[in-house]
């Protein structure tokens, strides 16, 4: 039975260098079916108590809410904005936590981040790497891609063979 995995940056940015990553792990899985989400598509109002008691949760916050629930894996690559989540996921993150605060829904999840730094979104891996299992997330692996646009091409992936091999490493332990 061919299983599915969601994946996506988390990050509005239309060349989202962490959506890159994020399809480009997605990719590196024999015999799974592979959606990569653009968190553009699931824009809402900025969370607050106020608009959800006047308007509700949104129906984008739903339907992510069953988009990951689809999922035998969760991919997401964690864009840092100011050494946290970005607002866009942030925010995607606050809605869909009104529905069920275990918004993973138990999913098996692989976190990635990177940055054109040498950091390589490390800061808000550790904050995802720590928060998600409080979601609902089975944290199965994690990934820190330093200076994207040394390490990483279009047409080829991950560059850097050393990191390449950590990457697939990670992968060939998650069992689908």
């Amino acid at each position: 039975m061919t299983k599915k995995i969601i994946a996506f940056g988390a990050s509005s940015s239309t060349n989202s260098i962490n959506k890159q990553l994020a399809a480009y792990a997605a990719s590196q899985f024999e015999n799974a079916d592979t959606e990569v989400l653009d968190l553009n598509d699931y824009e809402m109002p900025i969370f607050s108590l106020d608009r959800e008691a006047n308007s509700g949760i949104p129906e984008l916050a739903h339907h992510f809410f069953e988009k990951l629930g689809t999922a035998d894996l969760i991919i997401v690559s964690l864009a840092e904005h100011n050494g946290a989540y970005s607002t866009a996921f942030k925010n995607i993150f606050d809605w869909t936590s009104r529905i069920n605060p275990k918004f993973f829904q138990g999913k098996q999840t692989l976190i990635l981040a990177t940055s054109p730094g040498p950091r390589g979104g490390l800061t808000v891996l550790e904050i995802a790497k720590n928060r998600f299992p409080f979601q609902g997330a089975v944290v199965n692996g994690s990934f820190s891609l330093p200076s994207f646009n040394e390490n990483f091409n279009a047409n080829e992936g991950i560059t850097n063979e050393q990191l390449k091999n950590d990457l697939l490493e990670i992968i060939e332990s998650i069992e689908l």
